[in-house]
């Protein structure tokens, strides 16, 4: 899917979508905080692998709107992308709370020799 569709994008993607299919694609681009071109191009590469599908209906004001579905697939590829996130996230949690450790204490080392 391209280098535009991380792990991130995809799982927050699929997240949102599954939980409010019929927000528009500027409504998408706004919560993940990119931009309308690569949303746009994010939810075609979702719709091409078969993980979405887009159903389109004419609202009161006779605009046409679409709504995207996470597709049997979708929902799959959505357990395993939450899962490699979630290890990717531990993982820089964890590397982030070892560099924090090791700060603390090269400030308590550097403090106890200007004490001496």
């Amino acid at each position: 899917m391209g280098t535009m569709l991380t792990d991130e994008v995809r799982y927050k993607l699929l997240r949102i979508l599954e939980a409010n299919p019929e927000l528009s694609q500027r409504q998408v681009a706004r919560a993940l905080g990119i931009s309308l071109g690569k949303t746009n191009y994010c939810l075609k590469a979702l719709v091409e692998r078969g993980l979405v599908k887009v159903s389109n209906f004419r609202n009161n004001e006779n605009k046409v709107l679409y709504t995207y579905y996470l597709t049997p697939r979708g929902i799959e590829e959505k357990a395993r992308v939450t899962l490699r996130f979630l290890q990717r996230k531990l993982r820089e949690y964890e590397e982030l709370h070892a560099e924090i450790e090791q700060i603390r204490n090269d400030v308590r080392a550097g403090g106890a020799s200007r004490d001496g």
